[in-house]
């Protein structure tokens, strides 16, 4: 009987400024939703945060669990979630429901909370103060140079990896800035 080594999937683990901007979008689209549903006064809107609640747990938690761990954002930037689990993270696993909704829903409540800073700073400047849950979550994935997790990975068990599968938007922004660049020079 002889011993074989399965081969390890390597997984490499996506820079910060992707993981930003993929949650940016997720966050802008969101956002662009639930404002809609917004009476256009100053406070706390009720329907509007069910709105963010239900649009944010659809396009973080139902998609990636049906694709492949890729939400639009994640999927505009090549970007997906696994489980963060030695064997699982080794075998590329996406991550169960139970999983994604305790991920997301730290960091959907985080970003609430930043829609409602947004929607009230004009008239209440201390509400940029509703900013601060959501700097030191993410911020923990700044001071982790070797697993980049943020507090929401941590606590669920996952993790942000590069992928192949995706619109690579980042990269057709870079190509397109650098194609004006060159025009400009001439």
């Amino acid at each position: 009987m002889t011993l074989t080594k399965i081969p390890e999937k390597h997984f490499p683990k996506a820079d910060l400024g992707r993981r930003a901007s993929a949650l940016g979008v997720d966050f802008f689209g969101t956002w662009l939703v639930s404002s809609v549903f917004g009476s256009g006064e100053y406070g706390v809107q009720v329907v509007q945060i069910l709105i963010f609640v239900i649009v944010w747990l659809i396009l973080r938690v139902v998609i990636p669990y049906n694709n492949k761990g890729q939400s639009l954002g994640r999927w505009a930037f090549d970007l997906k979630v696994l489980e963060f689990r030695e064997l699982e993270f080794r075998r590329g696993r996406i991550p169960d429901l139970v999983s994604l909704s305790k991920r997301e829903g730290i960091i959907g409540i985080c970003l609430l909370l930043v829609s409602i800073a947004i929607a009230n700073i004009i008239r209440n400047p201390t509400a940029i103060l509703l900013v601060i849950p959501l700097v030191i979550d993410c911020g923990s994935a700044f001071s982790d140079t070797q697993e980049r997790q943020a507090l929401h990975d941590r606590f669920a068990g996952t993790m942000i990896v590069s992928s192949r599968r995706g619109y690579s938007l980042d990269l057709k922004l870079k190509r397109l800035v650098e194609t004006l660049r060159r025009n400009m020079r001439r």
